[in-house]
């Protein structure tokens, strides 16, 4: 059995001679969901720790969009931020002050795991399919992983182009309808395939690689496959995937 174009929504599969009655297609690439109330929470947190603090919003405000990340800071009261050159019309329209000094460490102003922040981004992804997996038959390159007993396995969007980086294949997992699902097999460019078990799922349910629910400190445990640390990941997630400001 062949996989699905990841790339190709699966709904297209049938073409709608009324555009206007067509079904919405099936997300097929990872989505950012960056939370406006996780990031005033956490400014406000910055704030009542004292002084002046000086916000990082460099990079895009690590990934979660300057403007957005901007405005919780300016609502929390934060009035100086690091920024690069291009953002800097971005935060004056919103009342902040740019400074050329090092800035107070973010990591609780994104809700990075152990600052005791709420998590401020939640990667979510679409299954794109699913397929039975016999005992002894392998996934992926290099077949790293090979099952044990007859299983189900599903294709989610979502590989290393995208900042899911290689060295989590067989390290971690994601939730899916409230279970945890490995991730197994090697990451590929922009898919990996998880083990969803005897789970009911189907094109278009939403899994979780980190950011809420079971996998909310996920990125904790992606520090520790990868080497790389929160903010790095979470750097590489947000500059590489589309983004989504909620409440």
């Amino acid at each position: 059995m062949t996989w699905p174009n990841p790339r190709r929504p699966l709904s297209q599969d049938v073409a709608h001679p009324d555009a206007a009655a067509a079904p919405s297609p099936l997300r097929s690439a990872p989505l950012a969901r960056v939370s406006r109330a996780a990031l005033r929470a956490n400014a406000a947190r910055m704030r009542a720790a004292g002084g002046d603090p000086v916000a990082d919003l460099r990079r895009d405000a690590w990934g979660h969009g300057v403007e957005t990340v901007g405005r919780a800071v300016c609502e929390a009261g934060i009035v100086s931020v690091a920024v690069d050159a291009r953002d800097i019309p971005v935060v004056e329209a919103l009342g902040l002050r740019a400074v050329d000094v090092e800035p107070d460490p973010s990591d609780v102003l994104y809700g990075l795991p152990g600052t005791g922040g709420e998590p401020a981004l939640e990667l979510v992804t679409p299954v794109l399919s699913t397929k039975p997996l016999l005992a002894g038959e392998a996934v992926s390159y290099g077949y790293t992983h090979r099952a044990t007993a007859d299983t189900t396995i599903a294709l989610i969007a979502g590989g290393y182009a995208e900042g899911v980086v290689r060295a989590l294949g067989n390290r971690v997992g994601v939730e899916l309808r409230g279970r945890l699902c490995p991730i197994v097999g090697r990451v590929a460019m922009d898919v990996c395939v998880i083990d969803v078990g005897d789970l009911d799922v189907a094109p278009g349910d939403e899994a979780v690689y980190f950011g809420s629910g079971a996998v909310a400190d996920a990125l904790s445990a992606w520090a520790g496959a990868t080497g790389l640390t929160p903010a790095e990941l979470v750097c590489a997630v947000g500059l590489h995937v589309e983004r989504e400001a909620v409440s």
